[in-house]
């Protein structure tokens, strides 16, 4: 057996520097496409009645709420939310109110949390320092600016809280056969 060796032809430099010139093209237009899909959430972040925090939060509000009082950072916030990266994409959503200690949530969570009455709905956007930061979690990817719809139902004192909890341990737990407080909060997101 024998095998021919056929000549090819040499490539021509010109082709070569255009192939290279298309790839950076299409890289360059990959990165703008999906910035896109970031730029819808990043505009309305800078709409009309959102306001920045001086630690980068932006938050706007959906439904005022009512009264005065607002959470702080030795309560727990009984919520409703959607979490969301900036393209959408929901990475946690509450299927019930939700209790959530202030002291073990995300910093910007809870800074945003404080600034809301009760019965209120806010969007928050939190920058990754406030979020993640460099760390990814989960479905969550490093540096990811966070998109939060919160609805704050009702707050109380985490030392009234736990006073209910030992009163309903001592009392041998719920009716139904359910024992224990109550529920846990989820861990910081």
């Amino acid at each position: 057996m024998s095998v021919t060796a056929v000549p090819i032809r040499p490539v021509r430099r010109s082709y070569l520097v255009w192939i290279w010139v298309a790839v950076a093209v299409a890289l360059v237009v990959a990165a703008l496409l999906a910035r896109q899909g970031d730029a819808a959430l990043l505009r309305e972040a800078r709409g009309a009645g959102v306001v920045t925090t001086a630690s980068g939060l932006q938050y706007k509000v959906i439904e005022p709420g009512q009264g005065g009082a607002h959470p702080t950072a030795t309560d727990v916030a009984l919520v409703n939310y959607t979490g969301r990266l900036i393209d959408g994409t929901v990475f946690d959503a509450s299927k019930q109110p939700t209790p959530m200690p202030l002291s073990s949530v995300l910093p910007g969570f809870a800074e945003a949390l404080k600034l809301m009455p009760k019965g209120s709905k806010y969007r928050f956007w939190l920058p990754a320092k406030l979020g993640y930061g460099d760390r990814a979690n989960g479905p969550i990817p490093a540096n990811s600016m966070l998109v939060f719809d919160v609805e704050l139902i009702d707050f109380i004192p985490e030392s009234v809280l736990r006073q209910m909890q030992a009163q309903q341990s001592m009392m041998g737990g719920m009716p139904g056969g359910v024992s224990g407080g109550a529920p846990g909060a989820p861990s910081p997101r």
